[in-house]
């Protein structure tokens, strides 16, 4: 069922906006133009997702031991303890592997956002 949110201007540039639908805690994000809806609750200590940052991370590449920085504006990292996820999959970057982040539907009309949960 689609919920609105707000407006796209309600989220400034690389900040988050925080809603609860139905009783569940959701971070929405906007990042380069694009807007991103979360569980608010990161699963490792059950800190408040919306107030980590939105950035890139450093990714391995096909030389062992050496990394490149990629994922601009893709990636949430956890404000208390840093650990990463894939904003559009809610997968864990690094660490625990099998952890992830519920994600959300996100559509765009007429300036307003609208939230699938």
């Amino acid at each position: 069922m689609l919920h609105k949110v707000g407006h796209m201007s309600d989220i400034p540039e690389d900040d988050a906006l925080t809603v609860d639908i139905d009783g569940r805690p959701i971070g929405v994000f906007k990042a380069a133009g694009k807007v991103f809806a979360v569980k608010n609750i990161c699963p490792h200590k059950r800190a408040p997702l919306a107030r980590g940052t939105v950035q890139g991370t450093m990714l391995p590449t096909s030389c062992a031991g050496q990394y490149q920085y990629g994922m601009e504006n893709q990636v949430l990292k956890c404000p208390w303890h840093g650990w990463e996820f894939d904003l559009e999959t809610g997968k864990c970057l690094f660490g625990v592997s099998n952890s992830r982040i519920k994600t959300y539907e996100v559509s765009i009309r007429d300036d307003e956002i609208y939230v699938d949960v």
